[in-house]
Order: structure tokens, then sequence, then C-alpha cells
């Protein structure tokens, strides 16, 4: 498995940087091992991920996108994490079930497949038991999805653009909407339908994110309209407002603003229209809140 470092392709990007030899990814990634950046309980997700217990979230570090408007950037293009084996992931994972965790909630984790893989195995043989969420960017290959089949339970993408200028401008990567898509199929191939248990936690589905993108709403009605009429109720959609402009968007002066109520209940009405009826809204006032853990290693 850990084989297909040697000449990585495991994203769209498809750099062939040789990370078993020392040669950084595209994504900054480089060796066998992986870099985390914290590993806790987290409570921000939807709440059928998140529950009362919390989500056993291990945030990976570095990202195969280059998102302006990023949240997470000390990790996505930072140096935050410390870098560790695949024996200590595994264990993470078994800490993470000990401490009442609904389910193991991979952040980011593309880069870092192959890993992942032999670190589930390895878990699962031990006693995880729980379901495991794979929470990335949606810009992905279906050919490293299937690596993960019979191991990921849940799937979380965000699903960012639908127009190639915006993915370009705004993440460098053109080619986001058709990669989104093909990945997005293959992962509602899967898992399949949306399953709950007794206490209404996600154990089998997709969640698709969007975030709202300030003065995008006619890009984010076509967007809903088109994972609506291809998924129905197979998927369900998670429509957020909690764009919060930081330092690094100040040369996208289009994007220095917050959304405004008025666009979001604009949105979530149109959602409503469309027939939308498994989702996720946010409340108000998100922006103002943090929804960035501090990258301190805990759990690590």
């Amino acid at each position: 498995m850990l084989e297909l470092l040697s000449h990585c392709t495991l994203c769209p990007r498809e750099c062939g940087a040789n990370r078993l030899a020392g040669e950084a990814g595209f994504c900054g990634a480089v060796g066998e091992t992986v870099r985390v950046a914290r590993a806790a309980l987290h409570y921000w997700e939807e709440p059928c991920i998140s529950g009362s217990n919390g989500s056993g979230a291990v945030f990976f570090s570095y990202c195969p996108l280059r998102c302006v408007y990023c949240q997470n950037r000390a990790i996505s293009r930072g140096d935050a994490g410390k870098d560790i084996p695949v024996s200590r992931l595994a264990e993470i994972f078994l800490e993470l079930q000990g401490q009442g965790a609904h389910n193991i909630n991979l952040v980011t984790p593309t880069h870092y497949v192959p890993q992942i893989v032999l670190a589930l195995r390895e878990a699962k043989a031990r006693g995880l038991a729980i379901p495991v969420v794979f929470n990335c960017g949606g810009y992905e290959k279906a050919e490293t999805l299937r690596l993960l089949e019979g191991l990921v339970d849940i799937y979380l993408p965000d699903f960012k653009y639908l127009s190639s200028a915006h993915a370009a401008r705004y993440s460098g990567a053109p080619d986001y909407f058709p990669r989104a898509k093909e990945a997005l199929a293959e992962m509602v191939r899967q898992t399949g339908e949306p399953a709950f248990d007794v206490h209404r936690m996600m154990t089998r589905g997709v969640i698709v994110r969007h975030l709202l993108l300030p003065g995008f709403a006619q890009e984010s009605k076509k967007l809903l309209r088109f994972l609506h009429r291809k998924y129905g109720d197979r998927i369900y959609l998670s429509i957020m407002n909690q764009f919060t402009p930081l330092e690094n968007v100040r040369d996208y002066p289009e994007l220095d603003r917050t959304i405004t109520d008025g666009e979001y209940e604009r949105i979530i009405d149109f959602a409503v229209n469309l027939g939308v009826e498994n989702g996720f809204v946010q409340e108000g006032g998100t922006a103002d809140e943090s929804f960035i853990p501090p990258f301190d290693c805990e759990g690590v």
C-alpha cells in the first residue's frame, strides 16, 4: 500500500512526487509517516456526526487544494502538526473510541489514504467498532476512494464550485467540478442509502457540504439544483453560512465580507422550494464564532 507514495497520484493533482524518497507532494506531505495536528472530541459538525459525545476528529496537516479563504491555513499550508507512524495513528483511533467518540472523523485525509487504510485495518482488528467518517474537500479521485471501500462508513465532502473559473481563482483547481462529481458518485455507490441508529446518529451515508461564498448566490443555486436532481434523498445537504473572511482574502475584495442573513435565507428558501428534505442549516451569526480548533497536537 505504501508503494503508492513512491509516485504519488492519490489526488487529482497527480504530481508524481516520490514521497518515500523525501520529495514533498503538491500537498506538502512527505515520507511514509502522517502529520497530525489534533486528535480530540469535536462538537461542531452536523448533529448526526457530533451528537452529544463529540466526533473523534483527527486533523491531518497539508491539503491538495489551495483555497484562498481556508480557515485551517495553519495546517493546510503551515507546519503545524506532528509526524507519527501508522501504528500510532491506529492507537489514536482506538483512544478516541475509548473516550466515547461517536465516530472517527478523518479531516482532510486524501493525501494520507494509504497510511489511513493500514491504520484502519489494524485498529479494526484490535476492536475499532464505531463508524469512520471521511471528511474531505471534495477534490478527489474515484480510484483513490475505492481503496477505502469497506473501511469508511460515512463520506462528508465539500462541494465548493460548479464554475471552473471560480474553482481556478479561489482553489487553483479548474477541474474541481468534474472531479468532485465523479468522486461523489463513488461515495454514494459505496455507502448506499443514509442509515441512522436509534439515537439518530448517522451510521452510513453521504452528507455534502456547500459553503456559501459572498456574492455567489446564483452559482450556489445551480449547484444545489444539480445535487438534488442527481441524488435526491440519497444524500444529505449541509448548507453553510460560516464563511469568515480571514486576512488571506485581502487580495480578493469580493470575498472580504461575511454572508448576510438575507443571502442565506434566500438560499435556504431556494433549497426548500427545490424539494430538499434531507438537509442541515446553520444558525445566524456562525461567522462570529470560532470553528477553528487549536492545532496544538492534542491527542497526538
